[in-house]
């Protein structure tokens, strides 16, 4: 193979060699996402740009599709109870991504040789990462490779989760360049890994630099009763007589906050934030997140940014405003919204200087995908240096400070826990770096993907052409 004139130093990777590295991709991914360990993603990465050495486009492209679906599939296994047979599908979707990846690196190293595809790595993946997760209208914002640093959410302050993936990718596309055997190769990631998490715990947590603290306190209730939130909301003053906000989870009510729990609210002198439906019209209606005031009255409420694509999760929300609470700016996001970071971005923008989500997430899901939703949150507190309270129909409800610490949390199943603690509005709260790199990176990504398509098509139409300038058989 000689791009561009010049001699690839490295060979095609064979069968067996192929194989193996995708094997060591798929157990570093789980490892990664299951145990909170980050930097598994090095030898994640690192092998799945050993895919791409494969000796045919059609071979990188293929192997690289059943990679990705061995991440996505076991880990979204619950995709199954609540879609069934066309669970297989969004598996696939998510698995393209993976796929596309390999076939880009393949093209790149074949036209312009190995170390441009190395040092195009980090941006061709963070551009897909970023496309698949945020841009399009399948977006779904978990299992990327910043997701996995949940045991040490410190590391992405001011970086970001897209960052954190391209960092990763960076390290593994460098530690590509060294030229020795396989088992050489496994030790030097190995090696890696165990020193970067070292390290990482050496890293000084930063200070919390916070306004005055709210008194908060969060009920899971899944679909309750009118009368069910009343005993709810009163055991939680007659234990917690200091609460001054209470939160109950997304869809609490079938309509807006019905008058007795206003009246509740307004007898009590208690801040009250609940989920439930605003009519639009004779059959649609936002999913909203309401603010109930000491007076009873309904002072804020906030439509869901991003509802749940082939769920009956009402009208996407006209545009995000922060409710200017007593404490000071605070944004309200409604389950998966909290996922999307251009929803949070906004609120960040606006001044929002502590978060709140109303979460549900239905007990029947399984425990996995509660485990899996509660990645979220520290890694985002810890990005942008703001602290969120996050309560959950039934778990695993989060407090997490500005510096991405779970002070508390209420389990799974927990149907009628009650979390507490004391919510610490940040003073400057700032949108990490990754929220500038990650949409160049999908521009880096889109025109190598243009530039390849043209200058394939070139080739072909030219007199001569070989039977490898088609990428899926060369």
């Amino acid at each position: 193979m000689t791009p561009l004139g010049k001699t690839d130093p490295r060979p095609d990777a064979g069968w067996v060699g192929a194989c193996g590295w995708a094997l060591i991709a798929i157990v570093c991914f789980h490892c990664a996402q299951t145990f909170g360990i980050g930097w598994l993603v090095i030898p994640c990465a690192f092998g799945l740009i050993e895919l791409s050495r494969w000796s045919s486009g059609r071979k990188v492209f293929y192997l690289s599709l059943a990679t990705g679906f061995l991440f996505y599939a076991p880990e979204l296994g619950f995709f199954w109870h609540i879609f069934r047979s066309a669970a297989i599908v969004l598996w696939l979707i998510a698995s393209i991504w993976v796929a596309a990846f390999g076939l880009l690196l393949y093209l790149i190293r074949r036209r312009f040789g190995n170390g441009v595809m190395l040092a195009s790595a980090p941006f061709i993946w963070t551009g897909l990462e970023y496309f698949r997760s945020e841009l399009y209208y399948l977006r779904f914002a978990w299992l990327t490779l910043g997701l996995s640093f949940g045991n040490s959410p410190q590391i992405a302050s001011g970086i970001g989760v897209y960052g954190l993936g391209f960092l990763g990718v960076a390290i593994a596309a460098g530690l590509n360049w060294i030229r020795t055997n396989s088992w050489y190769r496994v030790a030097i990631l190995a090696g890696t890994v165990v020193v970067l998490n070292g390290v990482t715990y050496l890293i000084p947590l930063p200070p919390i630099e916070s306004t005055q603290a709210i008194n908060v306190a969060g009920i899971q209730l899944e679909f309750p009763s009118k009368g069910g939130v009343l005993t709810a909301l009163n055991q939680v003053i007659k234990k917690f007589p200091e609460t001054q906000l209470i939160m109950l989870s997304e869809y609490t009510f079938e309509e807006p906050v019905p008058d007795t729990i206003r009246n509740w609210c307004r007898e009590h002198h208690r801040y009250l934030v609940a989920g439930g439906e605003e009519p639009l019209g004779g059959v649609n209606y936002y999913n909203m997140a309401y603010v109930v005031g000491p007076d009873g009255t309904i002072v804020h409420r906030q439509a869901k940014s991003v509802p749940i694509q082939f769920f009956k999760d009402g009208k996407p929300a006209p545009g995000q405003e922060v409710w200017q609470s007593p404490w000071g700016p605070i944004g309200i996001l409604i389950c998966y919204d909290l996922s999307y970071s251009r929803v949070v971005d906004n609120f960040v923008r606006h001044g929002a200087r502590a978060l709140l989500a109303p979460t549900m997430d239905v007990g029947e899901w399984g425990l996995h995908q509660h485990q899996l939703h509660s990645h979220v949150a520290p890694l985002r507190a810890a990005e942008y240096g703001i602290p969120i309270f996050r309560v959950c129909s039934s778990g695993i409800s989060q407090l997490v400070t500005s510096r991405g610490t779970v002070v508390a949390t209420a389990p799974f199943p927990g149907v009628s826990s009650i979390i507490t603690g004391k919510l610490e509005p940040a003073r400057n709260p700032k949108l990490p770096w990754d929220r500038f790199l990650a949409p160049v990176c999908v521009g880096f990504a889109a025109g190598m993907a243009i530039l390849l398509l043209a200058l394939s098509a070139r080739r072909s139409a030219g007199p001569g052409t070989r039977s490898d300038d088609d990428p899926f058989t060369g």
